[in-house]
C-alpha cells in the first residue's frame, strides 16, 4: 500500500476526524438523553442502546480488515461518514414528526456502530501510510490526545446543548460533524495498491489474521487485556448516565461535564505516554497502566452526595488516564510489528475481540443495573477491570522491559533482554 505523504495530509485526515470525534462526543451526551428524558426508557434499554453502539465489531468485526484491504480506502471512509449523518439526522427528523421511538435510537445507533467498524478500520491502516515510522508513536499519541480533547468538550458543549435547546436538537451537531468530515476526507489521495489478479477467499484472509494476532506472544495477551477494560466500558457506556441522572439527580449540565472530565484523564494520558515509554518501557507501562485502571474504576461508585460527584470525576479522570496509556502504547506495536500485508486484518481482528466486548458490557450492565442498581453494577464491573493486568501478568508480557523486546520466532530462554 502506497498514500502520498506529507504534513498537509496528515493535517486534513487529523481535522477531519477532529471533527467527526466532536460531533460524537457531543451525541454521545444527547442521544442517551433523548433516550432518558424523552422516551423514559428503562435501565434494560439504556443498556440495548450502548450494546447497539457497538455491536457491529461482533458482526463484521473480522471481515472488515478483508474489505479494507479490498475497497478504495478513501470511499469506504467517506461512505460512512455519510450512513453515520444520515442515521443520526433521521433522530430530530422522526421527534419534529412525532414518530421517535427507543426502537428507532437502537437502529440509529447500529447503523452508526456498522459505519464506525469500517471506518475505524481503515482510519487505523491509513495513518501508518501517510506518517513515517520514526514518527507513528508521536503521531498517535496526538491522535489519542485530541480524542482526549474531544471527549473533553464534547460532552460539556453536549450538556450545556441539551440544557438550552433539549436532547434532540443538540444530536444535529453530531450529523454535521460527520458531513465536514466526508468533505474533508474526499480530499485525500487515493490510496494506491497492487491489485492480485484473484483474491484469496474471505475466509482464509480472515483466518491468517486471527491465527497471527492469537498466537502471537504480545499482540495475543495484550489483546485479551484491552478486550477485559472494554468489557468495563461497555458497563460504564451504558450505566453512567443512569447512575448520574436515576440515583445521584444530577441535572443535564453537570451530567455533561462529569462525562467530559475523562477527557482530562484521557488528555493526561496521551500526554505522558511517551515520558512513561522512554523512562519505564513499553511492556511495563501498559501493566502499570491497567493496574490504574483497576484503582480508578473501583473509585467511580464511591460516596453520596457532592462526594459521589467528586469521586466519580477522579475515578473518570484516572480509568481514562491508564485506558488511553495501554491503547496508544499497544496501537502503536501492532503498527510497527505487523506484516504490512496483514495490517488491516490484524487491526481488525483485535478491535473484533476488544470492541466486541463493548456491548456485551453493555447489555450485561443493563441487565444487573435493573436488578441490582447502577451502583451496585458500577462496583461488580470494578472487579472484572483485574482481569485486565491479569492477562498480561499470566504472559511473557511480565518480564519484558519493551514490548519489542520479545522476538517472535525465537526460543524462549534467549528472549530475556537486560532491563538495569
Amino acid at each position: 500500500m502506497a498514500v502520498e505523504r506529507g504534513a498537509g495530509v496528515f493535517w486534513r485526515w487529523w481535522a477531519a476526524g477532529t471533527a467527526s470525534l466532536v460531533g460524537s462526543a457531543v451525541g454521545g451526551v444527547a442521544l442517551p438523553l433523548t433516550a432518558l428524558t424523552v422516551l423514559d426508557a428503562s435501565a434494560f434499554q439504556m443498556g440495548l442502546i450502548a450494546a447497539a453502539s457497538y455491536v457491529a465489531w461482533l458482526v463484521i468485526g473480522l471481515p472488515a480488515g478483508v474489505l479494507v484491504q479490498r475497497l478504495p480506502l478513501r470511499g469506504a471512509q467517506v461512505g460512512a461518514d455519510l450512513a453515520r449523518a444520515v442515521a443520526v439526522a433521521s433522530v430530530p427528523l422522526a421527534w419534529w414528526s412525532g414518530w421517535l421511538t427507543v426502537a428507532q435510537l437502537v437502529v440509529v445507533a447500529l447503523v452508526v456502530s456498522f459505519a464506525n467498524v469500517l471506518f475505524d478500520v481503515a482510519n487505523a491502516t491509513f495513518l501508518p501510510a501517510i506518517v513515517g515510522r520514526d514518527q507513528l508513536h508521536a503521531r498517535n499519541s496526538l491522535t489519542s490526545a485530541t480524542h482526549a480533547a474531544a471527549q473533553l468538550s464534547g460532552p460539556s458543549l453536549g450538556g450545556l446543548a441539551v440544557q438550552a435547546f433539549g436532547a434532540v436538537p443538540a444530536v444535529l451537531v453530531d450529523a454535521v460533524s460527520y458531513l465536514f468530515s466526508a468533505v474533508l476526507l474526499g480530499s485525500l489521495p487515493a490510496r494506491r495498491v497492487d491489485t492480485p489478479d484473484r483474491w484469496p477467499p474471505l475466509r482464509s484472509m480472515i483466518g491468517e489474521g486471527w491465527r497471527y494476532v492469537t498466537r502471537h506472544p504480545v499482540m495475543g495477551p495484550t489483546m485479551w487485556s484491552a478486550t477485559a477494560v472494554n468489557f468495563v466500558c461497555g458497563a460504564q457506556l451504558a450505566v453512567y448516565p443512569l447512575y448520574l441522572v436515576r440515583e445521584l439527580h444530577a441535572p443535564a449540565a453537570l451530567v455533561g461535564l462529569l462525562l467530559a472530565v475523562e477527557g482530562v484523564g484521557s488528555l493526561l494520558g496521551a500526554a505522558l505516554t511517551p515520558w512513561f515509554t522512554r523512562r519505564w518501557g513499553t511492556a511495563r507501562s501498559v501493566l502499570v497502566a491497567c493496574l490504574v485502571a483497576v484503582a480508578g474504576a473501583a473509585l467511580v461508585p464511591v460516596g453520596g452526595g457532592w462526594a459521589a460527584f467528586l469521586a466519580f470525576a477522579a475515578g473518570n479522570v484516572v480509568f481514562a488516564g491508564g485506558v488511553v496509556v495501554l491503547s496508544v502504547t499497544t496501537r502503536t506495536y501492532r503498527q510497527t510489528a505487523s506484516p504490512p500485508e496483514l495490517l488491516s486484518r490484524v487491526m481488525a481482528t483485535v478491535r473484533f475481540v476488544s470492541w466486541g466486548a463493548i456491548p456485551v458490557g453493555g447489555l450485561a450492565a443493563g441487565a444487573l443495573a435493573g436488578a441490582a442498581g447502577a451502583r451496585s453494577t458500577l462496583f461488580a464491573f470494578a472487579v472484572a477491570s483485574v482481569l485486565a493486568p491479569l492477562a498480561l501478568l499470566l504472559s511473557p508480557v511480565r518480564g519484558l522491559r519493551d514490548l519489542a523486546d520479545l522476538r517472535v520466532g525465537e526460543p524462549a530462554e534467549r528472549q530475556r533482554v537486560p532491563t538495569g
